[in-house]
């Protein structure tokens, strides 16, 4: 048998640690956004999707609130040799609350708001279930307003033993007509003015299946379809919907799953909160 020469046996070998080379930027936990590049003319799949891919090879991927314990991220070369890539996601604790007492009808809407609200989900699910290739993702994000935060990602409440719906959300108390800015660039795939549950309701996508929603708006200051930048005013804070108060309610999504916007945007601005 011919021997391979030492310089080619070192060509294999650099090329090898390209095809299977993969960075990721984030932790694996639950609720995070991570974003990764591969080598030039890898595929990723993760979560059942093939992701797209930048021109870079940036992608990026989104763990749920009760993401399981281990993940699952596959490479996939250009002669199709596929590499598992399996990490350990970290739980976290969050704020459990239990309610007794309650009237039974504030915690139950009628049969006709839940008709409506399942309407109203239906179109915030068809705008967050977008894979614009915009490449907005990769920025690093802002917070949208600056103030007390009065809710956080996780939490959940037990209502006379039932359990509500966990709160995806960032909760920000600001008054009402407060300027929201845009956290990271992107175009407008939803706006609805009054929305059962949510009340004024816009869903900003960041691309490659990362958008950003922001419920309760007093007012919404761009269309659907248009395309906006980081920093720019989109809305104003308001208090429609089923809230208690004036503020704003930052939520963000992977597709379908519903991660956790404070783990992008670090400590409050002059607050001395910490992420």
């Amino acid at each position: 048998m011919k021997k391979i020469a030492p310089a080619f046996l070192f060509i294999l070998s650099a090329l090898s640690f390209a095809v299977s080379a993969l960075e990721l930027d984030g932790t694996w936990q639950q609720g995070a956004v991570i974003v990764g590049r591969v080598a030039d003319g890898v595929r990723v799949e993760f979560a059942k999707r093939e992701l797209l891919i930048t021109e870079n090879g940036q992608f990026v991927i989104g763990l749920g609130r009760d993401a399981e314990s281990r993940a699952t991220l596959t490479t996939i070369a250009a002669d199709g040799v596929r590499e598992e890539h399996v990490f350990e996601v970290a739980p976290r604790e969050y704020n459990i609350q239990r309610v007794t007492g309650v009237p039974q009808r504030t915690v139950e809407p009628s049969p006709e708001q839940v008709e409506r609200s399942r309407r109203e989900a239906q179109l915030v699910a068809k705008a967050r279930n977008v894979q614009l290739s915009t490449t907005d993702f990769a920025q690093k994000f802002q917070w949208p307003l600056t103030g007390r935060i009065s809710g956080v990602y996780g939490s959940q409440r037990f209502y006379n033993g039932k359990p509500g719906s966990p709160h995806y959300g960032l909760d920000i108390a600001a008054p009402v007509g407060a300027e929201v800015r845009a956290p990271a660039g992107g175009v407008v795939t939803l706006v609805h003015p009054d929305m059962f549950f949510s009340g004024g309701t816009l869903i900003v996508d960041h691309g490659h299946g990362l958008s950003s929603t922001f419920i309760h708006l007093h007012k919404i200051l761009v269309k659907q379809g248009d395309r906006v930048e980081q920093g720019q005013k989109i809305a104003q804070v308001g208090a429609t919907g089923r809230a208690t108060g004036p503020h704003l309610d930052w939520r963000m999504n992977w597709f379908d799953q519903r991660v956790d916007p404070q783990l992008l945007v670090g400590e409050m601005p002059g607050s001395g909160q910490k992420k």
